[in-house]
């Protein structure tokens, strides 16, 4: 018989995939949750995971016993709800794209902390997504809605993108009279490899094979770049502070998606979480939507 302790270890190494963000989020040394891996494999003569440079990678044996392991979890927390359904307290960790997540949540998040002491609050804020559904995050905060049984989805906000450049740049180079002049300046966007969602294809919704001259799997990366007068690119609008934009027959719209476990969803520290993040929304909704549709008459 294995020690039900080593599976919540093992759930939070497979999580991480490493052993030290799983120690880390453990409060524990990584030398202690590679031990307690160990003997868990011991306990049920299994190979769970397997060791590279690059982290943990999951067995067969492995992602079936975390699937296990998330339910276990799941069933634990509903427990503890039963007994504090109404604590305001404990770790909230949020997955958010690196422009959202950086620009309108961080600044935000010392006003929540204030407003609820007894919460701690993680963001992960990066190219890519952590899921709500495998437990890697609490909730998140994703470009298009995830389609899975257990996550709650609900939309969070609509937001626009525009084309930006700096004004310096504007300045020396001109201004594109048409979207089809775009080819003849300096143009700034992502690694077409590396786009991690169809959503963030914005060049070729502005002319179909529009390619960058500078490119940056990171938003924020392109930010500065057209911000040094690297050129012209699409960035959310609540981005663009000190650029100009750019012909504005040009305007995109997407939204973001909030979704959380199903089985945490209705959690003390979830709903507060949740509220703040749809108020700060509504706060911002100037940044977030600041233009109307560009006349079509």
């Amino acid at each position: 018989m294995f020690d039900w302790d080593d599976l919540r270890i093992f759930v939070a190494a497979a999580r991480a995939g490493s052993l030290g963000g799983a120690a880390q989020r453990l409060g524990v040394d990584a030398a202690t949750v590679g031990r307690r891996v160990a003997r868990l494999e011991t306990a049920l003569k299994s190979t769970l995971v397997v060791r590279s440079t690059t982290g943990l990678h999951l067995t067969a044996a492995g992602a079936q016993l975390l699937d296990m392991g998330l339910e276990a979890e799941s069933a634990m927390e509903a427990v503890a709800r039963v007994a504090r359904p109404d604590t305001l307290a404990g770790v909230v960790r949020v997955s958010a794209s690196e422009g959202f997540g950086v620009t309108l949540m961080a600044p935000a998040l010392p006003l929540l902390r204030r407003a609820s002491p007894g919460l701690r609050i993680e963001l992960a804020a990066t190219s890519g997504f952590l899921s709500p559904s495998r437990r890697e995050v609490d909730m998140a905060i994703t470009l298009s809605a995830p389609d899975a049984a257990r996550l709650i989805v609900e939309p969070l906000t609509p937001y626009q993108l525009a084309l930006y450049a700096a004004p310096d740049y504007l300045a020396r180079n001109g201004r594109p009279e048409t979207v089809d002049r775009l080819g003849d300046f300096d143009v700034v966007g992502y690694i077409d490899d590396l786009i991690y969602a169809p959503e963030l294809r914005y060049l070729d919704e502005v002319r179909p094979g529009l390619t960058p001259h500078l490119a940056s799997s990171s938003i924020r990366a392109q930010r500065e770049i057209i911000a040094a007068g690297g050129g012209i690119g699409v960035l959310p609008c609540f981005m663009a502070a000190g650029l100009e934009r750019v012909l504005p027959v040009v305007l995109i719209e997407r939204r973001f998606w909030l979704s959380t476990h199903r089985e945490v969803h209705d959690t003390a520290r979830l709903r507060t979480v949740r509220t703040w993040l749809k108020t700060l929304c509504a706060e911002r909704r100037g940044l977030l939507i600041p233009y109307a549709p560009p006349s079509t008459g």
